[in-house]
């Protein structure tokens, strides 16, 4: 099954009321599926994910929401689900839930938050995952696991969208992905973060060889636990997307990021699939043959919506 394409842009920074709506308002009318809104405290955005979804969803129609990705550490899953709810219901049903395991140690540091072992995170995950599923739910949940203690609680507000929000899940390593597979309606795939801070490293770890290698597991452990690839979507950040007039400004581009991570050259970048860089027509036939080569069709474009633009006009639905 070929998934028709999908793109999110950016959640805009915070600005005067009117420009800010006005923003959100262009990108749906551009035909954005989504816009999305990191979940960091340090070195990227000044957005709170559910706070700036709750203030999108007022102020546009069709746009949906995505938190890409709300860190589990940073709320507890009766409080993210209730939110949560609350998000979908005032939406009528436009919200996309993207959690994670935490990753950016300069956040846990700023904010005195400790920061266990990736293990631990991403099994205090996976319980979350389970409490907030059972929380759309009608019956009431209990729920005494390893991280969390829960009573009997009935999750209100009800979503509109049954039997749950879409839920993402992102990452780059297999344990986070296999849980993703397991549990996700969307998996997003991510360069592994074990360093907790982008690296050189975690670069590399988007090139085309190990997007390969991770889309496979998570295609095997969606399989062991009985779930068909169409099940689920795949996701993909375009961490540098830069759409270009001509094919040697393209090229200039590329050039440049490989400086920056010290990698081989042009054509090493241009192949990775977390990187977009060409004329609007290289771009269109890159995400063509990255849905072909490894089924992403929910592509983030980390760009100026405007600039981007052509490409979603293009490729949209189809």
């Amino acid at each position: 099954m070929t998934r028709p394409f999908r793109f999110m842009g950016p959640v805009p920074e915070p600005q005067p009321k009117g420009r800010w709506q006005d923003a959100l308002r262009r990108m749906e009318d551009l035909g954005f599926s989504s816009a999305r809104v990191v979940d960091h405290f340090t070195e990227t955005s000044a957005l709170e994910p559910i706070t700036a979804m709750t203030a999108a969803v007022a102020v546009t129609r069709r746009l949906r929401v995505v938190s890409l990705v709300a860190c589990n550490d940073y709320r507890h899953p009766v409080m993210t689900h209730r939110m949560a709810a609350f998000i979908d219901v005032l939406s009528e049903g436009r919200l996309e839930l993207g959690l994670g395991a935490g990753w950016m140690r300069s956040d846990y540091d700023a904010a005195g938050i400790g920061y266990d072992t990736a293990a631990v995170r991403i099994a205090r995950l996976g319980e979350a995952v389970s409490v907030i599923k059972r929380l759309f739910g009608d019956a009431p949940v209990d729920h005494h696991g390893e991280h969390y203690r829960i009573s009997g609680l009935n999750g209100l507000p009800k979503p509109v969208q049954r039997p749950h929000p879409p839920l993402l899940i992102g990452g780059g390593g297999r344990r986070i992905l296999s849980l993703a597979a397991r549990e996700a309606d969307i998996v997003g795939i991510n360069a592994n973060m074990r360093a907790g801070a982008v690296t050189s490293e975690a670069a590399a770890d988007l090139g085309p060889d190990s997007i390969a290698e991770k889309v496979l597991w998570v295609r095997e452990a969606a399989l062991a636990a009985g779930r068909q690839p169409d099940s689920y979507e795949l996701q993909i950040s375009c961490f540098v997307t830069n759409v270009t007039k001509t094919t040697e400004a393209a090229r200039q581009a590329l050039e440049g990021v490989a400086g920056y991570f010290g990698m081989s050259g042009a054509d090493e970048v241009a192949t990775s699939p977390g990187v977009l860089v060409g004329t609007v027509e290289q771009c269109v036939e890159t995400l063509q043959e990255r849905r072909e080569r490894y089924g992403f069709s929910y592509f983030d474009l980390r760009a100026d919506p405007e600039t981007t633009a052509p490409i979603v006009a293009r490729l949209s639905g189809t």
